[in-house]
């Protein structure tokens, strides 16, 4: 509902009130935590001029799409993140079933090493700087700029140890939504 009303180019309160609903209405609807009636959704229509089928119809095409320049990914503050490990949020999904965590990730000076990070999903790294030993259970190999690795993220692993600095990677974790 928000991607089409954004599409349109209507605000929230211009869709609710041409649609005949509140505009708290329209709010919970767009945020899922509510779903609407068959009427609702009919006055909706309405109000973006599209046919009630457009509801329905494009959600198996969906496409969402997230551009982000340059050095203005968000940087994330993350609960528990190992100290001097700087995180760069590089994108965001918001339908489907796939849930994406681009990240850069760069080391700072003060960065140690770290080998017990875990977590659900797929996990693929791409090293964009400095050499490292990556350890995935008990497996090590060594990794430089260039090098990627592909792996379940439920067993332990992390940089065991850093030869040379300074160390960047593209981090990407694929987990599916509940």
């Amino acid at each position: 509902m928000r991607a089409l009303r954004m599409a349109a180019d209507v605000s929230g309160g211009a869709l609710a009130l041409a649609s005949g609903i509140s505009s708290s209405m329209l709010s919970r609807i767009e945020r899922g935590l509510v779903s609407p009636s068959v009427e609702t959704l009919e006055h909706l229509a309405q109000g973006l001029h599209v046919p009630m089928s457009r509801f329905f119809s494009d959600q198996a095409r969906r496409t969402d799409f997230c551009h982000v320049r340059a050095g203005r990914g968000v940087l994330v503050d993350r609960i528990g993140a190992v100290a001097d490990y700087r995180y760069e949020l590089l994108g965001h999904l918001l339908s489907g079933n796939l849930f994406v965590e681009p990240y850069l990730v760069t080391l700072l000076p003060g960065a140690d090493p770290y080998v017990t990070f875990q977590h659900p999903g797929l996990k693929f790294l791409y090293f964009l700087s400095g050499e490292v030993t990556y350890r995935y259970g008990a497996k090590t190999v060594a990794v430089r700029a260039g090098d990627s690795l592909l792996f379940d993220g439920t067993a332990l692993h992390g940089i065991e140890a850093i030869q040379i600095q300074p160390v960047s990677y593209l981090s990407v974790v694929f987990t599916l939504r509940e």
